[in-house]
């Protein structure tokens, strides 16, 4: 796995803190990271984006962004509001398959859902993980109504034929409801593919040293990591 593609169900879910700490795991077991950042939204100039984030907290990888927009919208619509060059499928495989000429693994991280459109042809991050031919990890909201979102998501993947490597919970509550735990068992159960991890709530608040330690704990064997999910089952 060269190339993993990560997208989720939706946004303000964790994305961005689990690509960190896929890639800070990566780096622990001494590979080379990249993140690429298709298209980061809502941000100026000055400001750190998400790949920046990823590189805050995981520590040495490279980061690329391919274009910014100032409205917090889908890249469609705030590349076209603001008068700016969209973002095509093309574009992010291209830079993905340069990155992973240099580096051991690179991380594509979308935006928001996996349909969100990059340009005004309806170009996705599905195409762009289709012209890779790279596999993708769902990142998912642990309680009420992520079923329904992360199975729509599963199903679009499938259909593509591309290979959903699995489903991680970007947000673990401190004191999960009955949803969440009921959820535990059914996310693999809808989305046809194993549970590789869960990040805790408020993970990105830790300092990047705490992050660092932390991050294989909260990643299955599959990410690199050492979490286990039967006994995760088992304690919630």
């Amino acid at each position: 796995m060269t190339v993993l593609v990560i997208t989720g169900t939706g946004t303000e879910i964790g994305k961005t803190i689990t690509t960190a700490a896929v890639a800070a795991t990566a780096l622990a077991s001494g590979q080379t990271v990249a993140v690429l950042k298709a298209a980061q939204t809502g941000l100026r100039p000055d400001e750190r984006g998400d790949a920046g984030e990823c590189a805050r907290l995981a520590g040495g990888v490279t980061t690329a962004e391919l274009a910014r927009y100032p409205e917090p919208l889908a890249p469609a619509t705030a590349a076209r509001r603001a008068g700016l060059p969209s973002v095509r499928p093309r574009e992010i495989a291209e830079a993905a398959a340069k990155l992973a000429t240099e580096h051991d693994l690179v991380l594509v991280e979308g935006a928001g859902g996996l349909l969100v459109r990059f340009d005004d042809e309806g170009g996705t991050l599905a195409d762009a993980a289709e012209l890779l031919a790279a596999p993708v990890l769902v990142v998912a909201s642990a309680g009420l109504g992520t079923l329904n979102v992360t199975e729509l998501t599963a199903r679009e993947l499938r259909s593509r034929r591309l290979d959903l490597l699995g489903v991680v919970i970007g947000s673990w509550p401190e004191t999960p409801d009955l949803a969440s735990r009921c959820n535990v068992a059914d996310l693999p159960e809808v989305a046809g593919a194993p549970l590789l991890g869960a990040l805790p709530a408020g993970s990105g608040a830790l300092t990047p040293a705490d992050f660092r330690a932390s991050a294989p704990s909260w990643l299955a064997s599959e990410l690199g990591g050492t979490w286990d999910g039967v006994s995760f089952r088992e304690r919630v």
